[in-house]
């Protein structure tokens, strides 16, 4: 793999990464569901997924930039899994509605995994870390730079919400209200 198919699959990953977010907006506006803490540091740990794919695109796939996104999927996986474990008992209906007969929190368990297993696959590729003699901060294309503008504007707009739903304290277990907006009325 060339250092520009690394790049291209990286924009690809970011692409994921903003449906992922986009899908968590979807149910919180579309379903009025609010995210419990547990869902928003899932949602946190989606973004900083992100952040790997970022640095690759901007200064070029570097082993480090797969790592830091590495680690990230695996502490996603570890709170994707306290979250399923959390509902795992007979009777629980668990948090939310369900998507294809799973909750949010296991669909965020099978997306860290899945992460997890092709930022392992893609390390394999050894040529992608080849300097070519372009020049290792080259703007990457449209593609690649829309993909890091929609993943950081998803981001902003997940922030905005999680303090519109927490205001300045602790998330409560169970959201009903945006607390920020019920403050300001």
């Amino acid at each position: 793999m060339t250092r520009t198919q690394a790049i291209t699959l990286n924009a690809i990953a970011l692409y994921g990464a903003a449906l992922v977010l986009a899908a968590a907006f979807a149910a919180q506006f579309v379903l009025h569901e609010l995210p419990c803490p547990l869902c928003l540091l899932q949602r946190i740990l989606f973004a900083v997924l992100a952040v790997g794919p970022i640095l690759n695109i901007r200064f070029g796939p570097r082993p480090s930039h797969y790592a830091l996104s590495l680690l990230t999927a695996v502490a996603g996986a570890v709170v994707s899994t306290r979250q399923v474990l959390l509902h795992i008992l007979p009777g629980d209906a668990g948090y939310g509605s369900a998507l294809l007969g799973y909750h949010y929190y296991t669909w965020a368990l099978i997306g860290f995994i899945a992460a997890i297993v092709l930022l392992a696959a893609i390390l394999l590729f050894d040529r992608q870390f080849v300097d070519d003699g372009a020049p290792q901060t080259s703007p990457a294309g449209g593609f690649a730079q829309a993909a890091v503008w929609l993943v950081i504007g998803l981001t902003a707009l997940n922030v905005i919400s999680t303090l519109l739903e927490c205001g300045f304290g602790a998330c409560a277990d169970n959201p009903t209200i945006y607390e920020l907006l019920k403050r300001g009325s």
